[in-house]
């Protein structure tokens, strides 16, 4: 161990916790043996730490988890002024399942929030895709653990639901990239100390968890709109843990799901057909017919992308009924992360349709799907849908009606921050090029607007 100036850091928060040094080498000794260490730390340890001395080995990252607790906000090593402990170094960051989601995701929300290149740059890992599908045992839960902050109640359980819906509702009408750092901090800051506080009952730790896993879920949405497949699939690793460890019936298949979509949307097959197979198995019988069938339509598209043409058809047929047998049971709110799941459910047909090679179904389902939400809401997800069904109608020689669609998809995407919008408005200009050439008037008054569209946010 190294000689260090004293830390100052580490001083004061330790004095703001009020514990003793005693006391603080107690609550280090607990999250050691969480995590399977048996450690001696003592006063005399604290003492020489606060002149200086470093913490060896991984004790510096149980040191940053009590006194977290205590504090009832997320620290990081650089707060406590340490280096980053084994653990924590930034390639992996987010690309395994430990014990505890919340800490993994504190140097995540860190480097979200600086827009630290290591992140915003990460590369999609086909190794990490597997890990929900090897991942059998129970995380180990935290409900017998030591509790030291706020008491935490249902009503602050409906607080962080209504705060997460609010976020959504911005997501959706405005893109992801609109509030995308306010959600972090509110994660950061709101969220992970409540999940932290002391529970009247274990059905309120339960839901906090799962609410805060919907939040973890979101902000990968939000990084995968503005293109950032590396930093949304280790929100997406974390929001599985945070759904898993509350015990939420068919939460953590849902984010199964997403993966399995992600993995698709990115061209990384590998795992994509198994994760939406698990996912499906998971939640069978288990939640209501209109979420098993966003389960079936996904299962239903890794099957087309694996070329198993009558069984997606089948999946589709699957997803189809189950939605026209729906009773009006209440969607988990987890389960609403892309809106009404009939106009999901639509969309994601038609994506099947699309990969079978049926034009004309795919253009009708993008239609539907883009029709089946309230005038007014979810902006950026129904321009991507029209965009798509103009794809299809252009694809089959209707360039006519693509173009009016088009016009519409851009109507939809005023005010929308997202770099999947501006892809779509790029390749919307590539698939008219050839029309434009041949002097069709539409073609060109549209490559007008898409062309202003994308000067305008440049």
């Amino acid at each position: 161990m190294s000689q260090r100036s004293p830390n100052v850091r580490l001083r004061d928060l330790v004095a703001e916790s009020g514990w003793t040094y005693a006391a603080l080498a107690h609550a280090v000794r607990l999250v050691a043996a969480e995590n399977g260490e048996a450690l001696r730390t003592n006063k005399s340890a604290v003492d020489h730490w606060i002149t200086g001395t470093m913490p060896s080995g991984r004790t510096g990252r149980y040191l940053t988890t009590a006194l977290s607790r205590r504090l009832g906000r997320a620290l990081t090593p650089e707060d406590l002024g340490l280096p980053d402990p084994t653990g924590w170094e930034e390639g992996g960051i987010g690309l395994s399942l430990g014990a505890d989601p919340l800490e993994t995701l504190i140097p995540i929300w860190r480097g979200d929030l600086n827009r630290r290149g290591f992140l915003s740059g990460a590369a999609y890992s086909a190794a990490a895709a597997v890990l929900p599908l090897e991942y059998v045992a129970d995380i180990a839960s935290r409900a017998g653990k030591a509790r030291t902050g706020a008491r935490v109640g249902p009503a602050d359980v409906t607080a962080v639901r209504d705060m997460i819906a609010m976020f959504a509702v911005m997501d959706e009408r405005h893109g992801g990239q609109h509030g995308r750092s306010a959600l972090v901090q509110y994660l950061m800051s709101d969220v992970a100390a409540l999940c932290r506080g002391r529970f009247g009952s274990e059905a309120d730790h339960r839901h906090m968890l799962s609410v805060a896993a919907v939040g973890v879920h979101q902000a990968g949405w939000r990084a995968y709109d503005g293109g950032e497949q590396g930093l949304a699939q280790r929100y997406y690793l974390q929001s599985f843990a945070l759904a898993r460890e509350s015990g939420v019936p068919g939460h953590d298949a849902f984010v199964m799901r997403t993966m399995s979509q992600q993995g698709m949307k990115v061209h990384r097959p590998e795992h994509c057909l198994a994760l939406a197979e698990s996912a499906v198995d998971k939640v069978h019988g288990r939640v209501d017919a209109q979420t098993e069938a966003l389960f079936a339509v996904t299962h239903a598209h890794a099957l087309a992308k694996a070329g198993r043409r009558r069984k997606a058809v089948q999946e589709v047929e699957r997803a189809r009924t189950a939605l026209s047998s729906a009773k009006g049971d209440d969607v988990p709110f987890w389960a609403l992360s892309w809106g009404p799941p009939a106009a999901t459910v639509r969309s994601r047909t038609a994506k099947v349709f699309e990969t079978l090679g049926d034009r004309r179904r795919a253009a009708a389902m993008y239609g539907a799907a883009a029709a089946s939400r309230p005038p007014g809401t979810y902006a950026r997800i129904v321009a991507l849908d029209l965009v798509a069904q103009a794809e299809m109608q252009a694809a089959g020689g209707n360039i006519e009606q693509a173009c009016t669609t088009w016009g519409r998809a851009i109507d939809h995407m005023e005010g929308v921050r997202s770099s999947r919008t501006r892809k779509a408005v790029g390749n919307m200009r590539r698939d008219l090029s050839s029309f434009r050439a041949r002097g069709l008037r539409c073609a060109a008054e549209i490559d007008e607007r898409a062309r202003d569209f994308l000067r305008d946010r440049r």
